[in-house]
């Protein structure tokens, strides 16, 4: 474990201290460690589930580089911890800080499809069970972001009781008829990722005129800089690249692509909230549309559809909008 003190640079939160931690937990199974961050005010000393959060990333990306990374001097992260969260990023095995399996350093054909949903949501529980016992506490709140909007409401459907309310950003669901199968028949163990294609694939169905506006070029170096040095084989090449497992494309073939969903949203009890934007070409509008309208046991369920913004929302200009929406939600005022 290591831990610092820092302030979050922004006048709107009187520069608040905020404590960061940093911890490898034990993943449930032999030689897998999970790379867990935490941040929180340097002046907290009391731990509640309704002021707790584990964010959970997308099958592409690191948690940690989703969530904490700094834009005009504070991340997600920063946003949260600075209004008393105490709030966790995990990396899922595979990713980021956390143990590669070592199909990982083999010939990607080499081996089937790692890190699967199955195994990603034993990650997760790992993580849970950790900030549960670290803290005292017997629930916390999840924010899953695109894959992990679907890992974390499987997660919620299984694990009622300890889950206080799930935000999804950038929800996945599935459309009837299914689409085509786009994947081999041996899917690989993972996948390597050039940095020159990430930009355009962001930006895919945002109008010329608005790319620089929802997301100046500053920022998005910054982004992709995070990203491309957290793989460290992938970090010193050139071009550099990362490694993502391909398990989460399993998912895909064996529940939304066969026209059946990973979880039942019926299963949900908690309060829940959608978030997604209207240019997102990963997670199209009509995906939350749909699990919305599948969300007839929640307790309480909200949706929204933000203008401007892709599948990234938190890294460009209505940053502040999305988290302050995501943030209402959680403090639980509407």
């Amino acid at each position: 474990m290591s831990s610092s003190n820092y302030h979050v640079k922004t006048p709107d939160w009187q520069n608040r201290p905020v404590r960061v931690e940093e911890f490898m937990i034990p993943a449930y199974d032999a030689g897998i460690e999970l790379y867990v961050r935490n941040k929180y005010l340097a002046s907290m000393c009391e731990w509640q589930a309704e002021r707790t959060v584990l964010c959970i990333q997308g099958s592409t990306f690191p948690g940690h580089a989703m969530y904490d990374t700094p834009l005009e001097g504070f991340s997600w992260m920063d946003y949260l911890a600075a209004h008393g969260y105490d709030v966790y990023v995990l990396d899922i095995r595979g990713y980021g800080k956390s143990t590669r399996p070592a199909e990982m350093l083999q010939d990607p054909s080499d081996n089937s499809a790692i890190v699967d949903s199955e195994t990603a949501i034993r990650d997760i529980s790992a993580a849970v069970e950790f900030v549960l016992a670290r803290r005292q506490i017997s629930r916390l709140a999840f924010i899953g972001w695109s894959w992990g909007t679907s890992l974390t409401g499987r997660y919620t459907t299984e694990n009622p009781e300890k889950v206080e309310r799930l935000v999804l950003l950038g929800p996945v669901w599935f459309q009837v008829p299914a689409l085509p199968d786009p994947y081999p028949d041996k899917i690989p163990a993972y996948r390597i990722i050039k940095r020159d294609a990430a930009l355009p694939r962001w930006l895919t169905g945002v109008p010329d005129h608005k790319r620089e506006q929802i997301l100046p070029p500053a920022w998005s170096r910054t982004v992709l800089d995070a990203i491309w040095s957290s793989d460290p084989l992938g970090a010193t090449a050139n071009p550099p690249f990362i490694r993502a497992p391909n398990g989460f494309a399993k998912e895909w073939r064996n529940y939304w692509l066969a026209g059946k969903p990973f979880y039942d949203p019926a299963k949900i009890f908690v309060p829940i909230l959608l978030v997604h934007a209207e240019w997102d070409a990963e997670a199209p509008p009509y995906m939350a549309r749909t699990l919305f309208a599948l969300l007839t046991n929640s307790r309480s369920k909200q949706y929204i559809c933000f203008g401007e913004g892709t599948h990234l929302p938190p890294f460009e200009r209505n940053r502040l909008h999305v988290f302050a929406a995501i943030q209402t939600f959680l403090d639980g005022t509407h």
